[in-house]
Order: C-alpha cells, then sequence, then structure tokens
C-alpha cells in the first residue's frame, strides 16, 4: 500500500495547480489549432499519441492492460462515451468560443447526480444537492440565452450545444466507470480503453467528415498537438492518479473546481474572447451548482476517486 497522508502538501498543491492550469489551457490549444488542423483529425493524433505513451508506460511499470477481468465490456462502452465527449469538444471548439464551451462542458456532474441514484441507491440526492441542480440548469439556461436573445449566431448555438453534448458524454462515462467493474480496475487499464477506443473512432469519424489528413502543419500546430498528446492524455492524467494513491480524494478534488476558472480567463487573456457579464454570472452558477451537489458525506463515492472521471 502506497504512503498516504491526510492532508495535501506543497508538493500535491503545486502538482494539482499545475494540472487545473493546463486542464483549463486544453481547450485554448485546441481552438488555437482547429483552424489549421482538422478537428477530429487533430483528436486522432492527439489519442493515438497518448495510447502509445500509457501503453509503454504500462509496460515499463509492467501494469497489466490486457488480462481478462470481466471488464470488456464495460470499457469499450466507457471508451465510446468518452470518444462522443472529445469529439464534441473538438467539432464545438470549431464553432464556439473556449470560453464557452468550458461552462456547458463542466455540466458533467449534474449528469451524474441526476442518474447515479438510479444505478447505485445509496447515491440518493440530498436537498442540498438538488438546490445545487437547480442553480447548475439555471445557469446553464442564462448562458443560453445569450444566444436567443440575439448576440450569437446560429454557428455559435450549434457549438455550445455540442459542449453540452460533451458534458453529458462525460458525465455518461463517469456512469458506466462508478456502476460497472470499471471501478475494480486499475486506473490505468480504465484510462487505456478510453484513450485506446478514441484512437480507433476518431480516424474514422474524421473521414467521415471529410475532413483532409496531412502532416504539413507550422511548429504552432505541432507545438499544440505534442502538449495536448504527452501532457492532456498522459502525463496531467498520470500525476492525478498518483496523487490519488497518496492524498485525501475528496481534498483533490474540490481543486478541479478551478479548471473551469482557469479555462474562462484563458479564453479571455489568450484568445481574446469577449467576457460576458451572462458568461461569468453563468460559470459562477455552474460552479456553486457543482460544490452543492459534490457536499456528500463520503464525497469519494461520488467518481471524484478516479482520475479519469473527474478531470479533462
Amino acid at each position: 500500500m502506497p504512503d498516504r497522508k491526510d492532508h495535501l502538501d506543497a508538493l500535491a498543491t503545486t502538482l494539482l495547480l499545475a494540472c487545473c492550469l493546463f486542464w483549463g489551457f486544453q481547450q485554448i490549444l485546441i481552438k488555437s489549432t482547429v483552424g489549421e488542423v482538422p478537428p477530429l483529425w487533430q483528436a486522432t493524433i492527439r489519442f493515438v499519441g497518448g495510447t502509445a505513451l500509457l501503453w509503454l508506460w504500462c509496460w515499463w511499470r509492467k501494469v497489466p492492460l490486457f488480462e481478462r477481468d470481466g471488464t470488456l465490456g464495460a470499457g469499450l462502452l466507457a471508451g465510446l462515451l468518452f470518444a462522443g465527449e472529445f469529439t464534441c469538444i473538438y467539432l464545438g471548439l470549431r464553432d464556439t468560443a473556449a470560453s464557452r464551451l468550458t461552462v456547458f462542458l463542466y455540466t458533467s456532474p449534474f449528469v451524474v447526480a441526476l442518474l447515479l441514484p438510479r444505478l447505485v441507491p445509496a447515491e440518493k440526492l440530498r436537498p442540498v444537492q438538488w438546490v445545487g441542480l437547480v442553480i447548475a440548469f439555471a445557469a446553464v439556461a442564462f448562458a443560453f440565452s445569450e444566444g436567443f436573445a440575439g448576440h450569437a449566431t446560429a454557428r455559435q448555438l450549434r457549438g455550445d450545444a455540442l459542449a453540452l453534448g460533451g458534458g453529458i458524454f462525460w458525465g455518461l462515462t463517469t456512469l458506466v466507470i462508478r456502476a460497472t467493474k470499471l471501478s475494480n480496475a486499475s486506473a490505468e487499464k480504465t484510462l487505456f480503453y478510453q484513450v485506446a477506443v478514441t484512437s480507433a473512432v476518431a480516424p474514422v469519424l474524421s473521414l467521415m467528415l471529410g475532413e483532409t489528413w496531412s502532416f504539413a502543419y507550422s511548429g504552432q500546430a505541432w507545438g499544440s498537438i505534442f502538449l495536448q498528446t504527452a501532457i492532456g492524455a498522459f502525463a496531467s492524467y498520470l500525476a492525478w492518479m498518483w496523487m490519488l494513491r497518496h492524498y485525501p480524494a475528496t481534498q483533490l478534488s474540490s481543486f478541479t473546481f478551478l479548471t473551469p476558472v482557469f479555462g474562462l480567463l484563458f479564453g479571455v487573456l489568450v484568445l481574446h474572447e469577449p467576457l460576458t457579464l451572462q458568461l461569468v454570472l453563468a460559470l459562477a452558477g455552474v460552479a456553486v451548482g457543482i460544490v452543492l451537489v459534490s457536499r456528500k458525506k463520503q464525497a469519494v463515492r461520488s467518481g471524484a476517486a478516479h482520475p479519469t472521471a473527474t478531470v479533462r
């Protein structure tokens, strides 16, 4: 058993802040590259590379990936849902702002909160959690209303809808991980199912959409894809898994609330996206909703204990 601590020390805090910063920044990386590298071809390169890196890591650490443990069906389903999530993210960032996508993507915890009690009766929602769901739903509706009021194009509304779809897929992935035999699988194997299936699905969807494949891209584009692959699809998740083995999961999960805030800030500062009052209030509402929904007596059971169920 690893040496576990009952509090977050300086190392854990530093790693957490670095991970949350990157998870907020990776939408910016995708958005800044999607004009040069087609979205699903970009996702293909990222997840093929991420799968290779994770396989090499597991080979080096002697983590079994292919032994029979009854997780194949659930693993493939989780992988397909994960692929659906990132398809929505990459296509959504072609049409809407990264800061807006962040707000809709982080509706994922509410999908889990609504559906998990049907699969795991012990996860029945308490009144304060229902309040959180109502606040979050109102916040998302408020963000969408900006488009319906005539301040957004049909393209942006499509991107917003794809972002919301990404959040739903993320929530469903968490449900599969939480309510099946995957809950007993190693974090590396569960992550491998997701990145490997996505690396198989993304190129098929890319071809179906008629995307042009090439490797003749600028250094900036390759730098973005490298960061998405090496850090986003590999190193940051491994760091998260290491921290979960050594530090309290509930304290770790609370830090992930910083990710959408960083996403919003990077979108405004790096991409010069508009910072509207509706978007700020919507993000605040989603953040409050997440805090209330996550207030469980045993918050680790909601999915926060699994590295691939809580971060993007």
